[in-house]
């Protein structure tokens, strides 16, 4: 083989170029070289965000003097935003300034966000002064001014957080060429270690910034985190050099609303009986975009009247079998999406009722005192753990029986996660059931009383937990 004929052998093949617009060397940019930039930035960023959501209810019911319900509410509503803005943020991606320079826009407005709100919390005239009634309804309120600075940094730092969530993870997966196998495996790899930089940093907010917010002070607790947002924005600038991108192609969004109103524009217009009537790209426009051409399928037959070749070429009138094929995948995707919804109310409940619980236990151990928003520690814990044990060991001995790449498909994972979820709730639930019970029973709905329980009759007073019913 030829100099030259190696050197077009390291160029990528999925499209992507560098900043300027140039094709890239596989040699030269992407790969796990590029990737440990963006591990390591969401190791610091995740840090960064649930320093901050991990102990909010408590700081809205002990520093804003909230009730249990409003500062409950309160959290889930940002929360659910936080999650929302990311369909704003892909779009803006996809359709105009890219994914690394959306990105770039978003973390700017996500670090003022941040900052504002260490701001919030470190000066006294920015909130309520302090009370020590058990009541918090007997405590100055947050004033109209405190409230619009908090939430307002809040919701700034969401809106930021819409820009990079969509985008730094289809950054990381970009530095993946899919036309080279070698690299294609490694992409597989990488979303699993991308996890375990998520857990990571959740795991060290969830322990070391919260025991500092409860013991040592908000300020610094939360000036931490907006330090450590700052040093993951450096290290991300630091790998420009090394990253491959994709130039915007358009939303998505966009091509499935082509499909579906040019299939209703030919809804007596029949299907013929072979696809290779059908309207299709030649290959060669699949290839200098980087992309996959796609067959046609039988399945949801109707979307095929898009592609019948009519005397139009409009893109309302007229797609592509691969453009149909992708808003197929895509409405496939609706029945996996609602089954997340009733898990995700359940998740929702960490950083809100879960925490206000912890706060009626005796969490002691010795002089040390674990902080409430601690306990959420555990579910990151058995995260970093699975994702190790499942990318170490048990992919390499499912690959053996299944020949898929991925050990499981991604479908069987969600089931065994979804069963899982059942037993545990199942769990969750017979053990609030007895406390409440116990509760009545010795009347202490009403007093907001407290009782010691053990855990399990036969244990030592060690495993003695003691609960304050509201």
């Amino acid at each position: 083989m030829s100099l030259v004929e190696e050197g077009a052998d390291d160029y990528t093949q999925d499209g992507t170029v560098d900043l300027r617009g140039n094709p890239v060397r596989r040699s030269k940019r992407g790969g796990w070289t590029a990737c440990s930039f963006v591990v390591v930035y969401e190791v610091f960023e995740r840090m960064a965000y649930h320093g901050i959501s991990a102990n909010l209810v408590l700081y809205l019911t002990k520093k804003l003097h909230q009730g249990t319900v409003t500062s409950a509410n309160n959290v889930t509503n940002w929360v659910g935003t936080v999650w929302i803005t990311p369909i704003l943020g892909a779009y803006v991606a996809d359709a105009h300034l890219g994914r690394y320079w959306t990105f770039i826009f978003a973390s700017a407005i996500y670090l003022t966000g941040m900052s504002v709100l260490t701001l919030a919390v470190s000066l006294p005239s920015l909130k309520p002064p302090p009370c020590s009634a058990a009541n918090v309804g007997d405590c100055k309120k947050a004033s109209t001014l405190h409230l619009a600075i908090f939430y307002g940094a809040l919701y700034t730092l969401a809106v930021g957080t819409g820009g990079t969530k969509p985008n730094i993870s289809t950054i990381g997966a970009d530095q993946f060429d899919d036309f080279d196998p070698k690299e294609k495996g490694h992409k597989l790899s990488f979303f699993n270690w991308w996890l375990f930089s998520i857990f990571f940093g959740t795991l060290f907010a969830n322990t070391v910034l919260v025991y500092i917010q409860d013991n040592v002070g908000w300020a610094l607790g939360y000036g931490l985190p907006t330090l450590g947002l700052a040093i993951s924005i450096a290290i991300f600038l630091a790998g420009t050099r090394y990253y491959r991108h994709r130039v915007p192609a358009g939303s998505p969004f966009t091509r499935m609303v082509q499909v579906i109103v040019a299939a209703l524009r030919k809804w007596s217009v029949p299907v013929p009986s072979d696809p290779k009537e059908l309207h299709e790209l030649d290959p060669q426009e699949y290839a200098k975009k980087g992309k996959f051409r796609i067959d046609s399928t039988p399945t949801l037959r109707f979307l095929n009247k898009a592609c019948v070749q009519t005397e139009t070429t409009s893109p309302w009138k007229l797609c592509s079998v691969t453009q149909v094929e992708e808003t197929k995948q895509m409405l496939r995707m609706i029945p996996i999406l609602i089954t997340t919804f009733v898990p995700s109310c359940m998740l929702a409940q960490i950083n809100t009722l879960f925490v206000k619980q912890g706060t009626t236990l005796d969490r002691s151990i010795g002089s040390f005192k674990i902080p409430p928003a601690s306990l959420s520690g555990f579910v990151t814990i058995s995260m970093l753990v699975s994702v190790v044990l499942y990318d170490c060991f048990f992919v390499k001995i499912m690959q053996r029986w299944t020949k898929n790449p991925r050990g499981i498909s991604l479908l069987h994972r969600m089931g065994i996660g979804l069963i899982l979820h059942v037993v545990i709730m199942t769990v969750a639930s017979f053990t609030e059931r007895w406390r409440l019970r116990v509760a009545r029973e010795h009347n202490l709905v009403e007093s907001g009383g407290q009782l010691l329980l053990k855990i399990c009759p036969s244990l030592s007073k060690v495993n003695e937990t003691r609960y304050k019913i509201y």
